[in-house]
């Protein structure tokens, strides 16, 4: 990422109100999908590589979480192409969910053996993996657009897979989430069989605004909508509701409702208009968390970002009275915070609310952490909490092959009240860490946003960071 491309002014604002659109700076992150569990929220998203494309570069499948909405960590990348023995590229839009103590993350990607767009699925024991895959093989594939996976469990057991560009398919997964019921069928002129299980809907404007095919003569602005691709399926208050971008290309966010897991479905609305946000798609999930309501989506807002350098941004919103989703548009603010940040705890550095010029990368050993700290970069976290006491000192875990440089911790941004400043001395490797304990040059208590600001000589890569811990008086 080009650091200089953000201006110099975001440093000068107060820390309130600098943007939080995209929540993750440290890598394009597209097609996220939501998935909330153990008191903690988790996004699932590709990795669109670095650099000007003119086609989507995508090789692996990347996982953060917060607990506060505001704070996000990173967990590296625990699933990639290399994961499925099958698959030849195209490591595009996924959805991880939980049953039975297990996490199943469904991709798609390009089958090798049939250059067909294909659905597979991996496992894991954990939100953050390692996931392996669960078949050897595909789970659905077929010609004509088998991408973009969505997956719903209801309350009763049932399970639903929706899938599809510019068609919309669906099956139904049977308890072991690995494969799927090929004697279930649907009946109703709104479908289609495919293959033994497997059911194409019909699209017409009462469905999803627009037809499957323009007619001779149409274009996509002559109708409402039209369903494009990016399924996100879910039940609220006994509705099914499926949501998909829209429109043909450039892409907004509509959706359609049904009272059956299979329709039929009933065209219901525009969630998120077309907007210029830098990116032709759009991508979106809907979650709930600690009692609020969140829209998840991609757009092209990252510095050096573009329709194929993509990053997650959430809006939160409130349903309308009657239950219908509002029009959302984005916002440069995010969200707020729904908890506080403890600083007495050791914090990965890769747990970030905005960042500027920073990348991660893992290790074996130690994990992710945070590299690429240049002169001038920082990491900004947000509600930390200090409680009624506070800490008399710093500690983090710092490695550098060369240079070393500097920290400095400011409550607010990088021109607020400076609490504590770190020499970071050469530790002989990039990956050789040692921890470093500094005083606190003034004392906080209650809650504080915080930057780490880094210094040294200007155009060098100064030294990598694993960890930060606050030490109590």
């Amino acid at each position: 990422m080009d650091r200089n491309l953000l201006t110099a002014g975001l440093l000068l604002l107060s820390f309130s109100s600098v943007a939080q659109r995209p929540v993750i700076q440290t890598n394009f992150t597209p097609d996220p999908a939501p998935m909330v569990y153990d008191d903690t929220f988790y996004i699932y998203t590709g990795h669109d590589e670095d650099g000007e494309h003119n086609e989507f570069v995508m090789n692996e499948w990347r996982v953060y979480s917060s607990k506060d909405m505001v704070n996000w960590t990173d967990h590296g990348s625990p699933m990639s192409l290399d994961t499925f023995k099958w698959a030849e590229w195209g490591a595009w839009a996924s959805q991880c969910v939980e049953r039975d103590g297990k996490f199943f993350w469904y991709v798609c990607c390009v089958d090798k053996a049939t250059h067909d767009m294909a659905i597979g699925v991996a496992v894991a024991e954990s939100p953050t993996g390692p996931f392996m895959d669960a078949v050897g093989a595909p789970l659905v594939s077929g010609p004509g657009g088998y991408i973009d996976p969505t997956v719903f469990v209801e309350p009763n057991g049932d399970a639903w897979l929706y899938w599809g560009n510019p068609g919309l398919w669906c099956c139904k997964l049977n308890r072991d989430m690995v494969s799927y019921d090929r004697n279930f069928v649907i009946t109703g002129s709104h479908v289609e069989k495919v293959a033994d299980g497997v059911w194409k809907f019909i699209q017409n404007e009462d469905s999803f605004g627009g037809p499957e095919k323009l007619a001779e003569g149409k274009t996509f602005a002559d109708y409402k909508d039209l369903y494009e691709e990016g399924p996100w399926f879910y039940r609220r208050n006994g509705l099914y509701i499926l949501a998909y971008a829209a429109g043909g290309v450039p892409e907004h966010i509509s959706y359609s409702v049904s009272d059956k897991p299979y329709g039929p479905w009933k065209y219901a609305g525009q969630i998120m208009p077309l907007q210029d946000m830098g990116s032709f798609t759009n991508h979106c999930g809907i979650a709930d968390f600690k009692g609020n309501h969140y829209f998840i989506y991609h757009c092209g807002s990252l510095p050096g970002g573009s329709g194929f350098n993509r990053s997650t941004a959430i809006e939160q919103f409130d349903y309308n009275p009657d239950g219908t989703i509002p029009t959302i548009y984005p916002t440069k603010d995010g969200v707020e915070a729904v908890g506080t940040l403890d600083p007495y705890s050791r914090v990965e550095a890769e747990t970030m609310a905005w960042s500027e010029g920073l990348k991660t990368e893992p290790n074996d050993q130690t994990g992710i952490y945070v590299s690429e700290i240049h002169d001038g970069d920082y990491l900004q976290v947000r509600s930390v909490d200090f409680g009624d006491k506070g800490a008399d000192s710093v500690t983090v875990a710092v490695a550098s092959a060369l240079r070393g440089g500097a920290i400095d911790i400011y409550s607010g941004d990088c021109t607020g009240q400076l609490i504590a400043s770190i020499k970071v001395s050469p530790t002989g490797g990039w990956e050789k860490w040692t921890t470093i304990t500094a005083r606190l040059t003034s004392s906080l208590t209650g809650i504080h946003n915080l930057s780490f600001c880094f210094r040294g000589k200007k155009g060098c890569k100064l030294f990598n960071f694993d960890y930060w811990k606050f030490n109590r008086k």
